[in-house]
């Protein structure tokens, strides 16, 4: 009596699990026949204990197959988590593989800029007339091509005062405030000066283009110059010494000669103030 309560109890869940017309239809069918089942149950007929163990294997087959879609709903549900949440941890892992990146990059830089500036520090501990400035923004300047040094009259920094990227000529002190200086790059357009041609001596005016090169002119006639010829301060008027390294020739022209520099005067982050007197040139 027992075992055919459960059966019944077991066949009404089994037709809840579906809610449609077909299933209301196997419900009512099931009460109906788990009532017969029952009251069959009172007599001890063989048919009727071989009905009741088939029938028991039917609802249990039933019961499984019905359950089949509500398991597989569960274990979709539970590959999107999963899926979603691989996704939420793969993004996070790349978010902070970025920030890594990027310290290590900063870091990079600060351990090169460091170097440049002790390069910098050893050469001025050799010639304490050297004066080590920090390039700043020139936001308002009257030129092209210029740069704000942390340098002023407080430091000694003079107009005229020769500004060098390690051992390259990159421009002129042209003002000189309390604490900060600017310097005329070679590029700009008012950027003339004296050079020599190497290796024939050839004497020329380097001027700037506004952009990030210049321009050799004013040549003497039949003088011959070719490509990759080095150029340097040839030391005429007294404000640079002879001999600094300025650039190479780049391009002939039949009038103008166009010269790249060797510093790449757009990334200047440290420079040397150097005054020359007449005895250096």
């Amino acid at each position: 009596m027992a075992a055919s309560r459960d059966d019944f109890v077991i066949a009404i869940r089994s037709a809840f699990l579906k809610k449609d017309n077909q299933q209301r239809f196997s419900l009512i069918f099931l009460i109906i026949f788990s009532i017969l089942l029952i009251t069959l149950s009172r007599f001890n007929f063989a048919a009727v204990n071989y009905l009741k163990l088939s029938l028991n294997e039917v609802v249990y087959r039933a019961s499984f197959i019905a359950s089949l879609p509500e398991k597989q709903i569960k274990n979709s549900r539970i590959a999107i988590q999963e899926h979603f949440k691989l996704y939420r941890d793969y993004e996070a892992t790349k978010k902070n593989l970025k920030e890594l990146q990027s310290k290590e990059y900063n870091t990079k830089f600060i351990i090169e800029e460091n170097k440049r500036l002790r390069t910098l520090i050893d050469e001025y501990i050799e010639n304490s007339e050297e004066l080590i400035g920090k390039v700043l923004l020139d936001k308002n300047s009257p030129f092209l091509k210029s740069i704000i040094i942390n340098k002023g009259s407080k430091d000694d920094v003079q107009i005229g005062m020769a500004v060098l990227d390690k051992e390259y000529l990159v421009g002129k002190i042209v003002e000189v405030n309390y604490s900060t200086s600017r310097a005329l790059l070679l590029s700009d357009l008012n950027s003339k000066i004296p050079v020599s041609i190497e290796p024939d001596n050839i004497q020329s005016i380097l001027s700037g283009t506004g952009k990030n090169n210049g321009y050799l002119q004013y040549f003497k006639e039949g003088s011959t110059v070719n490509q990759d010829d080095i150029v340097y301060t040839s030391g005429s008027g007294g404000i640079f010494k002879s001999g600094i390294p300025i650039g190479k020739i780049k391009k002939l022209d039949k009038e103008n000669h166009s010269i790249i520099f060797f510093s790449d005067l757009s990334q200047l982050n440290f420079v040397k103030l150097v005054s020359f007197s007449t005895k250096d040139n």
